[in-house]
């Protein structure tokens, strides 16, 4: 497998690519990286049009679980997406902290980026933004999120162990995080593992579910809890393209597992109770005929 800066290069390139396909070709694909599959519509992907404030526009098909869905967001939180992509998750989060919330989605990709932005613009979002940058190293001061959420991301960066130390820093204290992502049980077979298409498809770029949980615990979050898991199985007409059928039917039959988790932790600390601007201006908050 070729090193960092290459890694992050192909996927760059790749998902370049990838903003510009219709959700229906990145669905029926690993990520949107690899071939095609005539087996299955939906790879790994979950399905997001039943959640309040789902945009179709923005909605890739490049997601393998709902993290926004069990991210605990309250109304007024600060929520920072990891890989926002075309916006998707962002504008579900932004349902959930309403107009006084804030919601800031972070890609390292320029063409996401710019399909975000035009996303929210339609949408007249204000207050939902989209930066530029790595999530190992985000754009962002320390203490400010309450929430972090991302999907199906962590797999494409080669420092894992920085992208989960980053969110410690960038989150509040007491905040929390809830992250969708794909892990391994067992290994890859080498075709797998060294395909760079498969690295961009969110495969051989996964870790051992073991070692991502290890890590998430060494960055020193607690209430750990794995949130929602499940199995992701790869067609066989994409492994084929891989792989000779002997192999394939191997791999099938192997122990080698290939798993979406949604990983939830918190910050340690206790959370600030958030100030209303009449509190801030000297007033008695309330909210009745006469106030609010």
């Amino acid at each position: 497998m070729k090193n960092e800066n290459e890694l992050k290069e192909i996927v760059r390139e790749k998902y370049s690519q990838i903003a510009l396909n219709e959700k229906e070709v990145n669905a029926a694909s690993c990520c949107g990286a690899t071939p095609t599959s005539e087996e299955v519509y939906n790879v790994m992907s979950d399905d997001y049009t039943d959640l309040d404030g789902y945009a179709q526009d923005a909605d890739l098909g490049l997601g393998c679980g709902l993290p926004t869905e069990f991210a605990q967001i309250s109304k007024g939180d600060t929520v920072v997406d990891l890989g926002s992509g075309a916006g998707n998750d962002c504008f579900i989060a932004r349902h959930e902290t309403g107009p006084e919330g804030k919601i800031i989605g972070i890609d390292f990709t320029e063409a996401m980026i710019t399909r975000a932005r035009i996303n929210a613009d339609k949408l007249g979002f204000n207050n939902v933004e989209f930066r530029s940058g790595d999530i190992e190293n985000m754009p962002i001061s320390e203490n400010t999120a309450d929430v972090i959420v991302s999907n199906c991301v962590l797999n494409l960066v080669p420092n894992k162990e920085g992208v989960i130390n980053d969110t410690l820093r960038v989150l509040k204290p007491g905040g929390h995080f809830s992250i969708s992502d794909i892990v391994l049980i067992g290994d890859l077979p080498n075709e797998l593992r060294e395909d760079a298409e498969m690295y961009a498809g969110c495969v051989s770029g996964a870790i051992q579910k073991s070692e991502y949980m290890g890590l998430i615990e060494k960055a020193g979050f607690e209430n750990i809890t794995i949130q929602k898991e499940k199995a992701i199985r790869i067609p066989s007409d994409i492994l084929l393209k891989y792989m000779d059928a002997d192999k394939v039917a191997q791999f099938n039959q192997g122990k080698t597992g290939i798993y979406s988790v949604t990983v939830y932790g918190e910050k340690p600390g206790q959370k600030k109770p958030k100030i209303k601007m009449t509190e801030l201006a000297g007033e008695e908050a309330c909210c009745g005929p006469d106030c609010c």
